[in-house]
């Protein structure tokens, strides 16, 4: 008798077991949710809630984890403590990644936030005069991605090797004499009434209360590839089923017109291969 009931609990406790490996958070049968945390900046936060409406009802449970820097997300990723961030663009990853030496990569691409010209004077910078002077961010990533959105506007040219990190010494042609005054990111809307016009990041021309696709002079488009913002996962894991379904969830008409209501057009939902990107 002691044996028989020895041999029952040696089987209670082997099924138990079993039910438990099966509802571990790395499957997804039939009634078990995977949980994925993905961490953010702040303002990214309504962006991501019907995505988490939506994977719910795939079985996927989305935490969203947030951030106040761009160091520490990437950082996360890397030592496990998120599974996925979505909060950068592609040339700042491919930069980061590099620097700290990270095995991560992209495994979707979301949203431009479009950097823009300004001007309280002129709506269209083709009328801007001879030897007017333009204020542009001071930043080296800013003042480079900057001098490439005037490059695209036909104001000025730059070398064939240009790498994106600005300074004025890069500009190779500047065919109306314009002077370029660098200006710490956050003001340059602040300067508007001293200039013919401003260039002006995205998050900045927002809190300005700009509204970027109806009031930038010039602004960019979904065509600037280094520009565009990325979901990354740890390169060993770039193709489980959660994150891929979490992608396609991100990529679809429904939650690209929720992106332009809730952020007022100030975004552009950019949704390419990544092969565009360079990966």
């Amino acid at each position: 008798m002691k044996k028989k009931v020895i041999l029952f609990i040696a089987l209670l406790a082997t099924v138990g077991a079993a039910l438990a490996g099966c509802g571990s958070t790395e499957a997804q049968g039939e009634g078990e949710t995977t949980t994925v945390k993905i961490g953010l900046n702040g303002s990214g936060v309504p962006l991501w809630e019907p995505i988490k409406e939506k994977a719910a009802k795939e079985g996927i449970e989305i935490e969203l984890v947030e951030f106040s820097d761009y160091v520490r997300p990437n950082l996360a990723l890397a030592d496990g403590d998120i599974d996925l961030n979505a909060f950068q663009t592609v040339s700042y990853f491919d930069s980061f990644i590099k620097e700290h030496d990270l095995d991560l990569e992209p495994i979707g691409t979301t949203l431009i936030a479009p950097m823009g010209v300004y001007s309280e004077e002129y709506d269209n910078l083709e009328n801007i005069p001879e030897g007017s002077t333009i204020a542009i961010p001071k930043e080296a990533t800013n003042m480079g991605r900057a001098l490439l959105l005037l490059e695209k506007s036909g104001l000025i040219g730059l070398p064939d090797d240009f790498d994106g990190n600005g300074s004025l010494d890069k500009i190779k042609e500047n065919p109306k004499n314009i002077e370029f005054t660098p200006v710490v990111a956050a003001q340059t809307p602040r300067v508007l009434p001293d200039v013919a016009a401003s260039v002006i990041n995205n998050g900045v021309a927002v809190e300005a209360g700009f509204v970027p696709v109806d009031d930038a002079v010039f602004i960019e488009g979904d065509t600037a590839t280094p520009y565009i913002n990325i979901i990354a996962a740890r390169a060993d894991e770039t193709d489980k089923e959660a994150y891929q379904k979490i992608v396609e969830i991100y990529q679809t008409e429904e939650i690209a017109e929720h992106i332009r209501e809730t952020y007022n057009d100030s975004l552009i939902p950019t949704f390419v291969p990544l092969e565009k990107i360079g990966w």
